[in-house]
């Protein structure tokens, strides 16, 4: 490709909507532009970079014996409401009518939609195993839409689907997927872990994992183990405090009341009574789906919110509004406590360990002292019920600790289970002619957020610095002076020579100062640059490998083998 007829404007100035680093790049290096919010074009180079990427998804995914299909973005509501999401799925979930007001999704998504397929084209056990997938646009009415393309509304998905016979076929399919995760992870060069998740909105029965690309502005909480391999989202984690009692357990008190005006939050407690906050038992009132429970964590604790509707099995849950206290029999927020309370109480197995804690006296301005869990309320629902924090031991290895970092998702895969081929009626005949549903599993990828991914780790100040497996082009020709005919001579040359040795060349032949051009490249980070510039009067040119800055001089007919070595690394 010619510059000089490239569909390409970088930009001098970060554009005031880029808030990291990714975003600016891409940006500013002519790879994507933005139409509405969340919503982006890919423009030639971007559009390079995506294919690259999509390329070597499909290889690994056919590697495991997955076979391609393209299903439509606009599915019919009555499949979410067969399968029961239409109602759960929330605000995200477009949803529109046709001109004859039958009801439609844009899809975010595709689980309903490959069930109902494989329904209706697999009856016999003689047919599964069977692994299929898409790389397709997804849609999602994000609330804020940030970050450029790693928060959109509009993006680009593979996704895949299997369907065996049995949960130890599901076992050999998702082992197959880990695997090629790993694989795509490490040719995209991503400094990645893979952790333990949460299914979220799609659901399962069995394990899942998210393939997270490490970088400060990740959206996402990794805790991972100092001595072992474990590795988790914050909201899946484990771990254990091992926080001393406070006091002897024969030591502990009667319970008291007494009189705290005005104290509301952990932090006036603290202060009020010159206590720690692992000494105070936090009571939080919930809405689950219908029914109104108590959640109990330390005071130095957050609740975690899917661990409890995960226990409860409910589908929604939503902190219920202080205003709504009273009309539920409950005293103001700020003073609500275990002791006698009316509705069902969840406590954090670290709360059940406490000799004795500080809790809301469930009366206006009134807490309690010397509450002791089991003597003052019941522990007949005792759980993991929150977040893990920095430095809490390792239940994997028992020896090492926890420590935070922050992470991008790029993909995640599930274990299903019959969750949708029980509601969708996937079943097949197996061998004894017996229905049965279909065990199913479910892994995808955000394509289009690697590009971000990839800009947050490889970049420097300068500009993007692509790995040889996704970069737009795999060299840049630069020519510094398109008046100097032997300069000219050597780069059409070298051009041509790169293109017939099956090359990818970019070659800047614009009629722009090499400032101009040097700025350009580096900001657009192709990783390897020839400069056809005054030392092509001696038959030189200047090769420079974008990732480390390192050039040397090259003779002009050594440059391409040089070239070709580089590429195959």
């Amino acid at each position: 490709m010619r510059q000089s007829t490239l569909l390409l404007n970088t930009l001098r100035e970060s554009p005031a909507e880029a808030e990291v680093a990714s975003h600016e790049l891409l940006l500013r290096g002519g790879f994507i532009r933005q139409l509405a919010a969340g919503i982006y074009t890919y423009l030639p180079l971007g559009r390079r970079v995506l294919r690259k990427i999509e390329q070597i998804i499909r290889e690994e995914m056919e590697l495991t014996g997955a076979q391609e299909i393209l299903m439509p973005a606009l599915q019919p509501a009555d499949l979410w409401k067969e399968s029961g999401r239409h109602s759960v799925y929330g605000p995200e979930l477009m949803r529109l009518s046709d001109r004859n007001e039958r009801e439609f999704v844009l899809g975010p998504t595709h689980e309903e939609v490959i069930t109902a397929l494989v329904r209706d084209e697999i009856n016999s056990y003689r047919k599964l195993p069977v692994t299929l997938y898409q790389i397709q646009t997804k849609f999602r009415d994000e609330r804020r839409p940030r970050f450029g393309l790693l928060r959109g509304r509009e993006f680009v998905m593979k996704d895949a689907y299997s369907f065996d016979t049995d949960w130890e076929g599901l076992d050999r399919s998702y082992r197959k997927m880990y695997g090629a995760y790993e694989r795509i992870f490490e040719r995209i060069e991503l400094n990645y872990r893979a952790v333990e998740a949460d299914a979220g909105a799609i659901g399962g029965e069995g394990e899942t994992h998210e393939f997270m690309a490490l970088a400060d502005i990740g959206e996402d909480t990794i805790a991972s183990c100092t001595c072992c391999d474990y590795a988790a989202n914050i909201e899946a984690a484990v771990g254990r405090d091992g926080a001393e009692p406070v006091v002897p357990s024969s030591e502990v008190l009667p319970r008291e009341k007494i009189q705290t005006p005005g104290i509301r939050t952990i932090d006036e407690l603290i202060d009020g009574l010159q206590v720690e906050a692992q000494q105070i038992i936090k009571t939080l009132i919930y809405k689950a789906d219908q029914q109104i429970v108590a959640v109990l964590v330390r005071g130095d604790h957050q609740v975690n919110e899917l661990k409890v509707m995960k226990y409860l099995n409910t589908e929604s849950l939503e902190i219920v509004d202080p205003g709504a206290l009273h009309e539920l029999g409950l005293a103001p927020a700020g003073s609500i406590g275990p002791c006698g309370i009316h509705i069902p109480v969840l406590v954090d197995q670290e709360v059940a360990s406490m000799s004795e804690g500080i809790a809301g006296g469930n009366e206006a301005d009134v807490h309690e002292i010397h509450v002791r869990p089991g003597r003052d309320f019941k522990l007949e629902q005792v759980g993991d019920f929150r977040n893990v924090v920095e430095g809490d031991h390792c239940l994997n290895c028992q020896q090492g600790r926890l420590k935070f970092s922050r992470g991008i998702e790029m993909g995640h895969i599930f274990k299903l289970g019959t969750k949708y081929s029980e509601k969708l009626q996937a079943h097949y005949l197996n061998s004894a002619g017996k229905k049965e549903p279909m065990i199913m599993g479910c892994y995808g990828i955000g394509v289009s957020r690697l590009l971000s991914a990839i800009a947050e780790q490889r970049h420097d100040d300068r500009g993007m610095i692509w790995p040889m497996s996704v970069a737009p082009f795999q060299v840049h020709l630069i020519l510094i002076s398109s008046k100097n005919e032997q300069q000219t001579q050597a780069a059409d040359r070298l051009y041509a020579e790169l293109a017939q040795q099956g090359i990818e060349v970019l070659y800047d032949d614009r009629n722009e100062s090499a400032g101009v051009k040097f700025k350009d490249s580096e900001l657009i980070g192709i990783p390897l640059r020839i400069t056809v510039g005054k030392n092509a009067e001696q038959g030189e040119v200047e090769l420079t490998v974008r990732k480390n800055g390192q050039s040397e001089l090259v003779s002009i007919d050594e440059v391409v083998n040089q070239v070709k070595k580089k590429v195959k690394g």
